[in-house]
């Protein structure tokens, strides 16, 4: 206990931490990655290059080509995958190689395919199955 003749001890005000930075302040302002990128051309010219990444599908895709710059629909093609030949070596390993070990080459879902440009014929790309 405190003497009676003695004052109560001084308390200095301790203001409470401050709160942690936002999100935007801790990540820097660094926006997200879109599917457009550009890219800036070296320092002799101001030009801006903006590349697209379009995800290659089954079907055909819309996208501008990067060799003519047209903007098309890509050709495709197929031909087996390595699951067509994959699953046709397993199937002749099973004892079926009379013919039923090549049915995988005939089915969709077994086939790689592959984009091209109709206009310049520049290939684009591939979708592995």
């Amino acid at each position: 206990m405190s003497k009676p003749g003695s004052a109560p001890p001084q308390f200095t005000y301790v203001p409470p931490p401050s709160a942690p930075p936002s999100y935007q302040e801790a990540v820097g302002g660094v926006k997200p990655v879109g599917p457009y990128t550009p890219v800036v051309a070296p320092a002799t010219t101001n030009t801006t290059i903006v590349t697209t990444l379009v995800p290659i599908s089954r079907s055909s895709t819309h996208m501008i080509c990067p060799s003519c710059h047209a903007e098309i629909e890509t050709t495709t093609r197929t031909e087996p995958g390595m699951i067509a030949y994959l699953s046709g070596f397993l199937i002749a390993l099973f004892g079926c190689w009379l013919g039923c070990c090549l049915i995988p080459c005939c089915i969709d879902d077994c086939m790689d395919v592959h984009h091209s440009c109709p206009n310049c014929r520049a290939y684009l790309g591939r979708y592995r199955r």
